[in-house]
């Protein structure tokens, strides 16, 4: 019996000391991107006022090459000073973890076409419909555009009355932000999470600050003119969208197919939104944007149907084994229940400190 409980109490131990190791790891870095923020922010205000048009897209390019200066360098520092080996931390690779993250950056020659097609997969059979669903709910256009609009000055492109500084602001802005939400959510969440604990508890993690992300919106005052449901359907879409990114990216450890699937969808997504918003019908706007992609989409899940079929077997799999009791280190049930409330928790906490620093 006494085995049995120091089982149960190792098993409970080591789950929370994992997770708050990731957690210290996961603060110092945050600490590490507000400060390199703070810095280029001080900058452009020096450079460019705010209201000038160049102002937004020179704001988010800043933004992007100061998290992915900080998230490694952070990672390096925390790894040297703390001094977390493979041997006392549980964690499961041992390489540097700065240049782990850059390793995710790799293209090859032996791989460069699978993962554009693994990208053009995520955005044809996933980005698209979903965005099309949403957008298919009535009072949702308005509520896109406004509340994106009234969140930030550098989003004043989505209202412009020019469609040339329009495309210009939103190539740079969208792909900007893909950049660093992929680096911060996928590179750093999911991957360091990874290395700590299971990956699925990390792709969950990961997924909820995600998730929360979206469900910020309803905090914004333009809000309350709409229903309450309006940004927790933004919260499941982006939660959803995650996990599945999330499992993807963890088996092939490949960051360009997220990245781009991710820009490519933000592009297409605000240019639906000021196209609307400039009078274009919505019929017109599916017949020549999101009716030539879903049968691209058709065509390609034809083609490549035994790799979709494999990959949707396989993330259904993961998700399963997720709630159930992990045989491996020897879990109970009240151990996977501590787990998955620890998991949305550590989500919720770290969505909570990013909102002050990031």
């Amino acid at each position: 019996m006494n085995t049995t409980y120091e089982q149960n109490f190792n098993v409970k131990s080591e789950l929370l000391k994992s997770r708050l190791r990731y957690l210290i790891e996961i603060v110092v870095v945050f600490f590490g991107i507000f400060f390199f923020t703070l810095i280029f922010t001080f900058v452009l205000f020096l450079l460019i006022p705010s209201s000038s048009l160049l102002y937004g897209p020179v704001y988010y390019l800043f933004r992007a090459f100061s998290i992915t200066l900080a998230v490694p360098l952070f990672l390096y520092l925390t790894s040297y000073i703390l001094g977390w080996s493979k041997k006392n931390n549980g964690i499961k690779n041992n390489l540097n973890p700065a240049l782990s993250f850059f390793k995710l950056f790799a293209i090859t020659k032996k791989n460069i076409k699978y993962q554009f097609l693994y990208a053009m997969m995520l955005l044809l059979l996933l980005f698209v419909p979903l965005d099309l669903i949403f957008y298919l709910i009535p009072g949702m256009m308005e509520y896109s555009i406004e509340s994106l609009a009234s969140s930030s000055i550098t989003n004043r492109y989505l209202i412009s009355d020019d469609y040339l500084t329009f495309l210009l602001s939103l190539l740079i802005i969208q792909s900007s932000v893909a950049f660093f939400e992929e680096v911060l959510v996928r590179a750093l969440l999911a991957k360091r999470g990874d290395e700590y604990f299971r990956k699925i508890s990390a792709v969950m993690i990961s997924s909820f600050y995600f998730g929360l992300g979206h469900l910020a919106y309803l905090l914004l005052p333009i809000s309350a003119n709409y229903p309450l449901w309006f940004p927790l359907i933004w919260f499941i879409q982006a939660f959803f969208v995650a996990i599945i990114l999330g499992v993807f990216f963890l088996r092939k450890k490949w960051l360009f197919p997220v990245i781009f699937s991710h820009a490519l969808n933000n592009i297409l997504s605000a240019h639906v939104l000021w196209l609307w918003n400039n009078s274009v019908d919505f019929f017109f706007i599916f017949l020549y944007q999101y009716l030539p992609l879903l049968i691209l989409g058709i065509i390609l899940a034809a083609i490549q149907f035994p790799r979709v079929k494999e990959s949707l077997n396989s993330g259904v799999l993961e998700l399963k084994d997720y709630f159930k009791n992990n045989e491996k280190l020897g879990e109970t049930t009240s151990d996977k229940i501590l787990r998955i409330i620890f998991d949305f928790f550590l989500g919720f906490v770290i969505f909570i400190i990013a909102l002050l620093l990031v």
